[in-house]
């Protein structure tokens, strides 16, 4: 395989005065020439991806467990802060080395061994857009009538043209959403604060521990959740761009959606006799007048269910192709393979999203708890490896070779990862099913927890005799084939 195979560096474009245009590149490195736009630009971006009702769900994890209005919105913003400092982090690596999420995790992985991780990233992706399908189809039949086969069609199909557009169109839908949802999320807003009132607290004072952690574990995970898109969609940003910038801009975005999202839930499940969050939004929506609940769900819902779908399937692309390219490294991916693989994943979103029960709300909360067991231990890796092991140093060119530095199999990070599957799992509560030591920590799923910190520890004391100083040669080169300036511009 030749050495740049995977990471074409002609420019096609030039980033001053570009206009958008059709995205080529998939999982190849971004040469600095056709590096565009600016930090801010991330925090929009993020905060529409949070701003959707699914979001809002998180915060009536306390309430429905007993937990006052009170003590929830602390557990709920101290979960916030936290998780999303996971998210955020992982945003350097795009500008770093223009490369998406998950195929830099073939540094600690392997070539072929990063393929563990994805399987599971990509059954987050197309699990989230299945479940988006079928709950905007349900809103848009009730609201607009039709079949949900319909709508199912719609959607699917804006959203497949959404993510084979790609990267600038993307950005450009989300970051333009928010004038659309906001207002009306701000309605809602307001509508609920003025007409919905929150039960006092039990006779415990409306705290257990059990349930203020379990709401700060919710909040956590789900911001945590988002690591696997981030370098995603900043991996075009110049490597000038500003380190603190990236990261900064995309907590605010991020955090902010948040903490709006899931303390207006803990208002409305400390407020209601059932917490459900479409059918307490068209009840408060109707406080207005009579049918703007409906008419606001569907516009709340709706373009963010498309929009998120489209970045669902653009990253499911982006994995796919990765694990096909490591067992056939000789295979060259063109635009075409690029789109054929954005139909094919939504073909399969649209076939789970079909034979998903009508009334899924059971499922859609399993299925989250599972992938977040699944990919904690992958982020805990990654981060560590990125700022304590390598600190944003890498051989991006070593990436793409099964002869390369990084090897077809990395044990170290294989180890840690399955490390941290092992050590989460006697705390797992997944449905009916619980670890055997749940119960000694009170009832209280810290699997989250650790899986986080098992396998970032494994990984630290595993990579104690890391060769610094023959991969810093490889960096050389790999900088020499790419592009000129890449290390100058990031200050190294």
């Amino acid at each position: 395989m030749a050495a740049t195979e995977g990471i074409e560096t002609g420019a096609t474009t030039s980033p001053r005065g570009r206009r958008m245009e059709l995205e080529t590149r998939s999982i190849d490195y971004v040469p600095q020439a056709e590096r565009h736009g600016k930090a801010w630009q991330q925090a929009p971006f993020w905060f529409t991806g949070q701003f959707v009702p699914t979001t809002m769900v998180v915060g009536f994890v306390g309430p429905v467990l007993g937990l006052s209005l009170t003590w929830s919105l602390v557990a709920t913003i101290a979960g916030i802060l936290f998780g999303t400092c996971f998210m955020a982090f992982h945003a350097n690596q795009g500008p770093t080395m223009g490369l998406p999420q998950m195929i830099q995790s073939r540094a600690q992985f392997g070539l072929r061994g990063a393929s563990v991780p994805m399987v599971a990233v990509i059954g987050v992706y197309l699990g989230f857009s299945s479940f988006g399908v079928l709950l905007g189809s349900q809103v848009l039949a009730s609201y607009l009538g039709g079949s949900t086969l319909l709508w199912s069609i719609v959607i699917v199909a804006l959203a497949t043209g959404l993510a084979i557009f790609g990267y600038d169109l993307l950005h450009v839908v989300l970051r333009w959403l928010p004038y659309l949802v906001v207002p009306v999320f701000g309605i809602l807003t307001v509508l609920a604060l003025a007409n919905l009132t929150p039960a006092a607290p039990g006779p415990d004072g409306g705290f257990t521990w059990a349930a203020w952690l379990a709401q700060f574990v919710a909040a956590t995970g789900y911001q945590l959740g988002y690591a696997v898109y981030v370098s995603d969609y900043s991996r075009y940003l110049p490597a000038s761009t500003s380190q603190r910038a990236v990261i900064g801009w995309t907590y605010l975005g991020a955090g902010l959606s948040a903490l709006w999202l899931m303390s207006l839930g803990n208002f409305v499940a400390t407020s209601v006799s059932v917490p459900d969050a479409l059918p307490n939004l068209q009840e408060i929506g109707d406080q207005w007048f009579a049918g703007f609940g409906q008419f606001a769900v569907v516009l709340v819902l709706v373009p963010g269910a498309i929009a998120l779908m489209g970045i669902n399937l653009y990253g499911a692309m982006l994995s796919s192709l990765s694990i096909v390219q490591s067992f056939r490294p000789g295979l060259r991916i063109s635009a075409r393979s690029r789109a054929l693989g954005i139909a094919g994943a939504a073909v399969a979103v649209f076939a789970v999203a079909r034979w998903l029960p009508a009334s899924y709300l059971g499922s859609f909360n399993d299925f989250v708890t599972i992938m977040l067991y699944v990919l904690v231990p992958w982020t805990a890796v990654n981060l560590v490896d990125y700022y304590f092991v390598r600190r944003g140093h890498y051989a991006v060119v070593e990436i793409f070779k099964p002869d390369g530095i990084y090897g077809l199999w990395g044990w170290r990070g294989l180890v840690s990862y399955l490390f941290g599957l092992l050590a989460l799992a006697p705390f797992v509560r997944v449905g009916s099913i619980e670890g055997p030591l749940l119960d000694d920590v009170g009832g209280v799923d810290l699997a989250f927890v650790i899986g986080l910190a098992a396998p970032a520890a494994a990984y630290w004391l595993l990579t104690r005799g890391h060769d610094a100083v023959r991969e810093e040669a490889a960096i050389v080169r790999s900088r020499q084939l790419l592009d000129g300036d890449l290390g100058m511009a990031r200050g190294r």
